[in-house]
């Protein structure tokens, strides 16, 4: 049997009540009853909720029942996968997941690839990395992972410099080795990237909510991530399950259906194409790329 098989034993969701304290928005009530329905968690947000439509209406034709229930958070859509109340979920990427994992004792692991959401350093009120002023006032993600990876942004910019011995996923504040504009850092979550930068003087954010909140990206962006290997991989977004997974037929199932042509267009079209559809990541081989992603952790 392989990785993705097993027998289903759900914990059945009864309780209104435990549903709307969890935060939770339902189109379908999560729970399986044959090997035709797979149940997925998925954030509330366009790159996210538009193909996992699109996935469900593909699975349709072929005799599947994608059951999709939408989170409003970044923390259940792992707990209830790796505690077998759902099958798979839609909403993040390695790096989170890793660090999620390492931070929770859970063990999900990514099926295969969906998008990657490019990132950069925004103003609305310089124009170029070279205007901001000493002392500048930046924002950053306040996730460990999504931290990290506005450090090194920073420091691709010429604004700071970091240990370069430390992987991107782990980079942290204390890693800095000079700041000759003395930036000063506020965090904020990450999904806020967008909408707060009236009140600092630049931040990191990923091109799509700049996008999202009606501001030319050409117009305001300052620093644009380089899309590399070492920052592309660990922030593409990925189709994950739990430690019971799913049959290899419904694996595949998914895979077809999110790694499709219709999917594709989607991200090719969305907002002018600020997401990177990415399907480099597939089930022959996500557990060679997230043994090596996790190589560092052993």
């Amino acid at each position: 049997m392989s990785r993705y098989s097993y027998v289903f034993n759900h914990r059945i969701l009864t309780s209104g009540a435990l549903l709307a304290a969890a935060g939770l928005t339902l189109s379908g009530c999560g729970l399986v009853e044959d090997d035709n329905t797979i149940s997925i968690v998925v954030t509330e947000s366009a790159p996210f909720q538009q193909p996992a439509e699109i996935a469900k209406e593909i699975l349709a034709e072929q005799g599947y029942e994608l059951d999709i229930t939408y989170m409003t958070d970044i923390v259940q859509p792992n707990q209830v996968v790796n505690q077998g109340e759902f099958e798979a979920n839609y909403f993040q990427h390695l790096a989170y997941l890793n660090n999620f994992n390492n931070s929770n004792d859970t063990d999900v692991e990514p099926l295969f690839s969906v998008y990657y959401a490019p990132s950069g350093l925004f103003s609305l009120k310089y124009d170029s990395v070279e205007e901001l002023p000493d002392g500048a006032e930046i924002n950053l993600p306040v996730d460990p992972s999504n931290n990290g990876r506005a450090l090194q942004l920073l420091a691709d910019a010429g604004l700071i410099e970091i240990d370069d011995s430390i992987p991107v996923i782990d980079l942290t504040q204390n890693h800095i080795t000079s700041n000759p504009k003395n930036l000063r850092f506020v965090e904020t979550d990450q999904q806020s990237g967008a909408q707060v930068l009236p009140d600092v003087d630049a931040g990191f954010a990923f091109v799509r909510l700049v996008a999202e909140g009606g501001y030319e990206v050409d117009d305001t962006l300052l620093y644009l991530e380089d899309g590399r290997d070492e920052v592309r991989i660990p922030f593409t977004c990925v189709v994950a399950v739990g430690p019971e997974g799913v049959t290899d037929e419904q694996a595949q199932a998914l895979q077809d259906a999110f790694q499709s042509p219709e999917i594709e267009q989607w991200f090719q079209e969305y907002q002018g194409g600020v997401i990177d559809y990415n399907d480099f990541i597939t089930l022959d081989n996500a557990d060679e790329v997230w043994s090596d992603f996790t190589a560092g952790d052993a």
